[in-house]
C-alpha cells in the first residue's frame, strides 16, 4: 500500500485492519468485528463473516465495472474504510492510503489521487468530504480522475448531488450500514443478492448475502440482528430508515427516528435540511446545513437550523429570515425554525459522518447563551 503522506500510527492501523480482512476472507478468523458509527447514540459491535464481506465486494465490482485501484480516505475502524481494503485485496491492487492523522484536506486528497496507477480508479467518500472537495478547485479536478465515486455514510443533500453531477463527476449514491457489510443499494438499486421490503410503517427492511451474523455481546455471544418481516418471511434486518420503492428503485425518506413533534405535528427533519440547502444553492452559498430538534416548553420540540460560516453565532438577519421563509413554504408552519445558528465547522465522527449529538450540544449552548425562546 502506498501512503500519502506517511504517518506511523495510521500505517499500523491500516496494516492491522488489512490483515484482519485477509484472515476473515481466508476463513482463518470467524468474524470481522466492526463498530457502528454511533452518530445518534451508543455504538454496537457487529460481527461480519468472510462470506458476507466477500459477497458485498464482489457485487460492488459487478455493479461499477470490475476491479480497480482504490484511494482510501475513510477510517479503517468503520465499515466503509474496511470495505475499501477488502475490495483492494480481492482485486490484488493495493490502495493508496491518505493519512488520517489530521482533518480531511483537499490538497492531500489531490496528492494521493495522483499516486493511483491502475486503469480503473475508485474512491469512497462521505458527503462532508465531497462538499469540501467541490469547494476547492484542485479537489474538484482530482475528483474528475476517478471512474466511480461511491458516496454514502449519510444522506446527501440533493443540491450537493446536483453540483457534483453538473461537474461531470461519476457519483454513485450508496445506501447501507455496518449490518449490511457497507453499501448494499447503489443509486436506488439493490446489489445482486440483496432484497428490499418496505414495512407497513414505511420502514426499510433488508435481507440477503451481505447481512452480518449478529451483534457481538461482551460475553462473546451473538445477538441476532434479523427478524421476521410483516409477510412472515425470516431473515430481515429492520433498519431505522423510512422509504418506498418506485419502479424497482428504493427512495429514502429519512430516518424513522429523525422526526420531531411540534405542537402535536410530526416534522421530519431531512426535508427541512433539504429545503434550507436548496435556498443556499439558489443564493450561491455553498455552506453545510443540518436541521435539528430542540426541546421547547410550549411546543414540545422546535426546529433549529445549523449552517457553517465564519464564526459561531445566532443569526438574526435577512439570511436567517430567508431560511425560515423557505422552510415554512416547503415543509409547513410546524417546521418553521426557532433559530438559525452558525458554526465554523460541523463536528464529525471518525467515520466522517456528522456527530449529531455533539452538534446538538453546540447548538443548545448558543441558544442558551443568547436565551432564544
Amino acid at each position: 500500500m502506498s501512503r500519502a503522506p506517511d504517518h506511523p500510527n495510521h500505517d499500523l492501523l491500516v496494516t492491522d485492519a488489512a490483515q484482519r480482512i485477509v484472515d476473515v476472507l481466508a476463513g482463518e478468523r470467524r468474524h470481522l468485528v466492526v463498530s457502528t458509527s454511533g452518530s445518534t447514540g451508543a455504538a454496537k459491535r457487529v460481527a461480519i463473516s468472510g462470506a458476507a464481506l466477500r459477497a458485498s465486494a464482489v457485487a460492488t465490482y459487478e455493479r461499477i465495472g470490475g476491479p480497480g485501484q482504490w484511494l482510501l480516505c475513510l477510517p479503517v475502524d468503520h465499515i466503509a474504510g474496511l470495505q475499501v481494503l477488502a475490495r483492494s485485496h480481492l482485486a490484488g491492487s493495493p490502495p493508496v492510503v491518505m493519512d488520517r492523522a489530521g482533518s480531511f484536506s483537499a490538497d492531500e486528497f489531490s496528492q494521493a489521487a495522483r499516486q493511483l496507477t491502475a486503469e480503473r480508479k475508485y474512491v469512497s467518500l462521505v458527503p462532508t468530504q465531497l462538499h469540501r472537495l467541490l469547494a476547492d478547485g484542485a479537489g474538484g479536478a482530482a475528483l474528475r480522475t476517478f471512474d466511480t465515486i461511491l458516496l454514502g455514510g449519510a444522506a446527501a443533500a440533493p443540491t450537493l448531488l446536483q453540483r457534483a453531477r453538473a461537474a461531470g463527476l461519476p457519483i454513485v449514491v450508496t445506501y447501507g450500514m455496518t449490518e449490511t457489510s457497507g453499501g448494499c443499494v447503489y443509486d436506488g438499486v439493490p446489489l445482486d443478492g440483496v432484497r428490499i421490503q418496505i414495512g407497513p410503517d414505511g420502514r426499510v427492511l433488508l435481507a440477503g448475502t451481505v447481512l452480518a451474523d449478529g451483534y457481538l455481546n461482551a460475553d462473546g455471544t451473538l445477538e441476532p440482528l434479523t427478524a421476521d418481516a410483516p409477510d412472515g418471511t425470516a431473515g430481515w434486518f429492520h433498519t431505522q430508515d423510512r422509504g418506498q420503492t418506485v419502479g424497482g428503485r428504493l427512495i429514502l425518506e429519512g430516518r424513522a427516528d429523525d422526526v420531531i413533534i411540534c405542537g402535536g405535528e410530526n416534522v421530519p427533519l431531512q426535508p427541512v435540511t433539504e429545503a434550507a440547502a436548496a435556498l443556499l444553492q439558489a443564493r450561491g452559498e455553498h455552506r453545510e446545513v443540518q436541521a435539528l430538534g430542540v426541546p421547547d416548553d410550549h411546543w414540545g420540540q422546535r426546529v433549529v437550523v445549523a449552517v457553517t460560516g465564519s464564526s459561531q453565532a445566532l443569526l438574526q438577519d435577512e439570511f436567517s429570515q430567508a431560511v425560515s421563509e423557505a422552510i415554512r413554504a416547503a415543509c409547513g408552519r410546524a417546521a418553521t425554525p426557532l433559530a438559525v445558528v452558525q458554526l465554523p465547522r460541523f463536528p464529525t465522527l471518525g467515520s466522517g459522518k456528522y456527530d449529531r449529538l455533539t452538534l446538538g450540544e453546540q447548538v443548545a449552548e448558543i441558544l442558551n447563551r443568547t436565551q432564544v425562546s
